[in-house]
């Protein structure tokens, strides 16, 4: 299901909602089993659903006065910052002495682009960063590597046949030039992520990295999570990027299962025409962007004021939080 598709669907169902002007217990039954049943369809994890079904009951068994809207909202944050929280945070690094990052991710994901993007991004941020193709494999990774870093970010690259030795040469260089961020794009060239680990804790060990990276596509869902936990148990250092967030509708799944594995993440677009932003990911902030948009926010103002009597506040509320749930609004700003 496309991503469009699945706003569509939550969209339709809660307008559906909002325009009903009386709504009795068999009703909202309907419309939390057709909005969870939605999620599902999205790859959102079917235990975060289950926990807000059943908690939803609860509180549509409260007796008439009880304040409904209010409950079942802070049913959902609560729910979503639980199963979306990875434990701690991605911090992106600081000017000091020069730092080295190293990128690996299995063939097809945009390691390279990533990697580029990535460099470019810390260019506007004031450093000086260089990039390392360190990738033996590919016969023309060096020129593709300067290509996607559009000729803003210097890129070394020799016909050493030895990736640990092209990768020192290249950090060797660039400290000497005053570089404060070097960052080493390694080989794609595997498609399953155990050899891949493998072969990149060999070479992480003869650089020793600052940090690694491990670029992830949204779009396998909820299959990320062994991905993610073979990662951080692989590497002590590292971070996922989940990319694609806005072009997949399994984004949800694939940000709670990276978070399940407890691996701190990145979240970020991929492509040319992409916007170059990084964002680490924190589920509360996270969470509370989607909900607190202005429109939701005089929504809270009205929760807090609300009384069971205008049963339709209930409804506007819940029409407007899945309105809002729309990935993209990661890169937004509260």
């Amino acid at each position: 299901m496309a991503f469009d598709e699945l706003r569509g669907r939550l969209g339709r169902s809660f307008e559906k909602m909002r325009e009903t002007s009386k709504m009795d217990e068999m009703m909202l039954n309907s419309f939390l089993k057709e909005i969870t049943c939605t999620l599902l369809d999205a790859d959102f994890p079917k235990l975060a659903l289950t926990e807000i079904e059943r908690q939803s009951q609860d509180i549509i068994n409260l007796p008439a006065s009880s304040n409904k809207g209010k409950l079942i909202y802070e049913i959902i944050l609560t729910e979503l910052v639980s199963k979306l929280d990875p434990g701690r945070s991605a911090l992106f690094l600081v000017k000091s002495e020069p730092s080295i990052v190293m990128f690996i991710g299995l063939r097809g994901v945009g390691t390279t682009k990533t990697c580029a993007k990535y460099a470019r991004y810390h260019r506007k941020k004031g450093f000086r960063p260089a990039l390392v193709c360190a990738d033996t494999f590919n016969t023309n990774a060096f020129f593709r590597l300067k290509k996607v870093a559009k000729y803003e970010v210097p890129v070394y690259g020799s016909y050493t046949t030895d990736p640990a030795e092209l990768a020192a040469e290249g950090i060797a260089k660039f400290k000497n030039e005053k570089r404060d961020l070097i960052i080493v794009d390694t080989s794609d060239r595997h498609q399953q992520y155990s050899t891949l680990f493998e072969e990149m804790r060999l070479l992480s060990e003869s650089m020793n990295p600052d940090l690694i990276v491990y670029v992830m596509d949204s779009s396998i869902g909820q299959a990320a999570f062994d991905q993610a936990q073979a990662f951080k148990q692989s590497f002590t250092r590292g971070v996922v990027i989940v990319a694609n967030i806005n072009c997949n509708s399994k984004s949800c799944g694939a940000i709670s299962a990276v978070a399940a594995a407890k691996c701190p993440m990145i979240l970020t677009e991929t492509g040319e025409k992409n916007s170059e932003e990084f964002e680490a990911f924190e589920a509360k902030p996270f969470v509370r962007r989607l909900l607190e948009q202005e429109k939701m926010r005089r929504y809270t103002t009205i929760m807090e004021s609300m009384t069971d009597e205008g049963i339709v506040d209930d409804q506007n509320i819940f029409f407007s939080f899945f309105k809002l749930i729309n990935i993209s609004y990661v890169f937004g700003r509260a």
